[in-house]
């Protein structure tokens, strides 16, 4: 009896402390249900508050130099005021924004009616709730946003009047503060900021949590204006990263406000020029207070770049389109300008110049810069291009180098006369064809590719063949396709779409499809470097960077030159065109360049073309052309000239830069070898 008594007391004992320690478990996984479940958001939150937590502080973009490392674009520090947020707390950023309200003068100009009431509301919590009592909210049910934007129509105009201009200081950096994303740092102000504020707000940081003084960096153009449109621009503050880019930079590692190139130059070398971001830690205390700061990795300075660009040859080009753009301002259509400049052998762009009226805010008209106009902007560019012609005809067997042909005006049927500006240039060959710029001699080489005969006031049989065959030869040299330079958004010009046979003969002299200035000078480079088309580049080499000034660092990537194609012209054919170019500066259509010592060689055109504007008339205008190299025998530099909207055929603007430009380049570089 008495170990069946033990038996059942034991078993009683352990079936009671069975149920303690189940009674413990689910007591247990409970207040473990209710730590994660119930609170869990808010012990996560406190965490955080709790945590130290680091931030990315921006540094200085790499700098741009021109080809002998003088300083195009730099950086210049702004001293700022900026705030992070860490945790979504209102009643804590109105708190502090009130205390720099006090510290620093806001601009308010872009407050507006909605932000007031946003504020009105959130300082006036007794007023606000009455505007639309419970009751109505219950008896319409309306959900918190609806009532929301009912009480924000309740706020009168003289509700809002009582806010002082300090409130609307503290609205304006408010506003600031709540925008952007947590853990990044929010610029309060960054242009004006005074000594005394920066030193004000430095002195007060314990007791503005988030709120911090710090350097930022604007870019600066050492040049102004110059080349200003190519070099392109980088985003602001406000934009960040442009959305159509958004996840590109953000797989990157970009965070949303950062400051990125949103165009030309500034964007295609983003990621060159962008440095490696400061990072530091706020540190917290147990109260979750940041009670200081400490760097955890170094910035970095972003890397630079060395562009082919002299921008003494650059200012000598500019000069000379801002001056002859000035002497002929009295003409009313032609309000443009372009001059580029190439060494024919690497491809290297030394200057690319680019000027136009534009109006100002103030609707006066003012002379800025199109440099980019050079690679997105296309004409006729006339007789310039009877080079490619020549040469199209000698290698498709229509002509040979012995070719001569009567200069006179040709009669097709339905298509007006045509003919060369003079009529009396008599028989010539390809030298004198070129030199006179005969349009005859051209339009006879053209129909004899296209197994034509041409019959006085008869039609004339050229079909899509021959347009497609003249355009193949012209791409070789460049003309109607992409240059290969490394820049976004080049133009490669307007293709005419009707086959009408008179139109053959106008492409034939650069009359009916249209062309770039940046695609002119590498078809006259081609021809200067005896058929060789070579890319053109605008950088030269990638540099680590360096503290010195003006003195760049390691070389890390330098551009070799590029062969594109060659021409499928015989030597002794491109020897032909070379010798004609030379003679158009000697005794043709450009020999005011006879007396040059650096015996220069070139095409002179001229192509008539219509100005439009808005919903007015066409007006018959003329597009000026040069292009050229020197020295004829050993060609160091090719340009092209354009000069659209001209009203008369014979304005030597064109002829005027293009020595402009030609004397700069010799004399600067005879000072730099005297220098030496």
């Amino acid at each position: 009896m008495k170990k069946k008594r033990r038996k059942s007391q034991l078993s009683t004992r352990i079936n009671l402390l069975f149920c303690i320690v189940f009674f413990l478990f689910a007591v247990l996984i409970l207040r473990l249900g209710l730590v994660q479940i119930v609170r869990g958001e808010e012990y996560k939150r406190e965490a955080e508050e709790m945590q130290d937590v680091s931030v990315e502080n921006p540094v200085p973009r790499g700098k741009i130099y021109d080809s002998s490392y003088r300083s195009i674009v730099d950086n210049v520090p702004l001293e700022a005021i900026t705030y992070t947020r860490f945790e979504d707390d209102p009643e804590k950023t109105l708190s502090v924004a009130r205390k720099l309200a006090k510290m620093i003068d806001k601009p308010v100009e872009d407050v507006t009616e909605r932000d007031k009431k946003d504020y009105w509301i959130l300082t006036n919590e007794k007023k606000a709730e009455a505007k639309i009592p419970q009751e109505e909210i219950e008896k319409k049910e309306l959900s918190d946003k609806e009532a929301y934007e009912l009480q924000l129509k309740r706020i009168t105009k003289k509700d809002l009047s009582s806010l002082s201009k300090q409130d609307e200081e503290i609205i304006a950096i408010k506003i600031a503060m709540d925008g952007g994303y947590k853990q990044t740092p929010q610029v309060i102000k960054g242009e004006g900021v005074t000594k005394e504020e920066y030193a004000r707000v430095s002195e007060n940081l314990a007791d503005l949590p988030g709120v911090n003084t710090t350097v930022l960096w604007e870019r600066s153009y050492v040049y102004d204006d110059l080349l200003r449109s190519l070099l392109g621009n980088i985003t602001s503050e406000g934009e960040g990263l442009p959305e159509e880019k958004l996840q590109h930079f953000l797989v990157r590692e970009y965070s949303r406000s950062d400051r990125v190139g949103k165009s030309y130059l500034e964007a295609r070398y983003e990621e060159t020029l962008n440095g490696e971001k400061e990072r530091v830690e706020y540190i917290n205390n147990e109260e979750g207070d940041i009670i200081g700061t400490e760097s955890i990795q170094e910035g970095e300075r972003g890397r630079d770049l060395v562009l082919t660009i002299d921008m003494e040859l650059q200012k000598a080009v500019e000069e000379s389109l801002t001056r002859n753009l000035k002497t002929y301002q009295g003409e009313p259509y032609l309000d443009r300008a372009f001059a580029i400049m190439m060494n024919p052998k690497t491809g290297d762009i030394l200057a690319m110049g680019g000027k136009r009226f534009e109006k100002n805010e103030n609707g006066k008209e003012e002379i800025k810069d199109f440099s980019l106009g050079n690679l997105v902007s296309s004409y006729g560019m006339g007789s310039t291009v009877k080079g490619a012609t020549i040469l199209a005809g000698l290698d498709s067997g229509a002509i040979t180098p012995n070719t001569m042909f009567l200069d006179e005006p040709l009669y097709i049927a339905s298509t007006p006369k045509k003919g060369s500006y003079s009529n009396n240039l008599g028989t010539l060959g390809i030298n004198g064809a070129l030199a006179k710029s005969s349009n005859v001699y051209m339009f006879k080489t053209v129909i004899e590719m296209a197994g034509a005969k041409y019959v006085r006031n008869g039609s004339l049989q050229i079909g899509p063949k021959t347009f497609e065959q003249l355009r193949n030869y012209y791409g070789q040299f460049g003309l109607g396709v992409e240059t290969g330079l490394d820049l976004q958004n080049e133009f490669t010009g307007y293709k005419g779409s009707e086959f009408n046979p008179g139109l053959a003969l106008d492409l034939s002299i650069g009359q009916y499809d249209t062309y770039t200035p940046l695609q002119l000078v590498q078809y006259v480079s081609t021809i200067a470097n005896d058929g060789y088309r070579v890319r053109p580049q605008l950088v030269k080499e990638i540099r680590e960077a360096t503290i010195e000034e003006d003195k760049p660092g390691k070389v890390l990537h330098a551009t070799e030159p590029e062969i594109l194609n060659r021409i499928s012209m015989k030597d002794e054919y491109i020897d032909i065109v070379q010798r004609g170019f030379r003679s158009v500066m000697t005794t043709g259509t450009a020999k005011q360049f006879a007396s040059k010592s650096y015996n220069p060689a070139g095409k002179t055109g001229t192509a008539q073309s219509l100005y439009t504007e808005g919903e007015g008339p066409n007006v018959e205008t003329y597009n000026v052309t040069l292009v050229g190299y020197a020295p004829y025998d050993n060609p160091e530099v090719a340009f092209a000239v354009v000069v659209p909207y001209a009203i008369s055929s014979d304005n030597p603007m064109s002829k005027n830069i293009g020595m402009d430009i030609l004397d700069a380049y010799f004399e600067q570089n005879e000072d730099k070898e005297n220098a030496q």
